[in-house]
């Protein structure tokens, strides 16, 4: 691999598995001795998501976490809380004995992680995947949530 400071020859110092599918590699130039780190994940195509109205379309990653993002805005989430959530979701997906996903089996997926991670990138999540009508869809989760939390508590 190619040093992303001056295009020198890079070694290996250190390879671990840093979660399902990825391999994190930690290199450094032969050239000019710098660091740096990259990571190696297997890339799968063949995953296909039926929308709520039946069209198909790939999985997108990138989309998938735009969203995740877009909910976790101004809370405190790390960068690396968010990709082992995505990395976690992504396993999930591909682990499924059929190669073709109903959106809302997703969206169930990703409110269930978001759940864990952050109630409130959970209801910003909900609010625009169960596509809320008016206050009172939006207070019946909320007052769901907060049933749940008491039994936990």
């Amino acid at each position: 691999m190619k040093c992303p400071y001056c295009s020198g020859e890079s070694r290996v110092i250190d390879k671990r598995d840093s979660s399902p599918g990825i391999t994190r590699r930690r290199r450094e130039c032969v050239k000019c001795k710098k660091r740096f780190t990259t990571y190696e994940k297997v890339e799968v195509l063949d995953l296909s998501i039926i929308k709520k109205d039946g069209t198909r379309e790939a999985f997108d990653r990138e989309k998938l976490e735009k969203g995740i993002k877009r909910a976790c805005e101004k809370r405190p989430i790390s960068q690396e809380k968010i990709d082992k959530v995505m990395n976690e979701i992504e396993a999930e997906l591909l682990n499924k004995k059929t190669k073709e996903l109903d959106s809302s089996e997703v969206g169930e997926l990703v409110m269930k992680k978001l759940k864990k991670l952050d109630k409130i990138a959970y209801i910003r999540f909900a609010s625009v995947y169960r596509e809320f009508k008016d206050i009172d869809s939006f207070e019946k989760e909320l007052d769901n949530l907060r049933k749940r939390i008491k039994k936990k508590s």
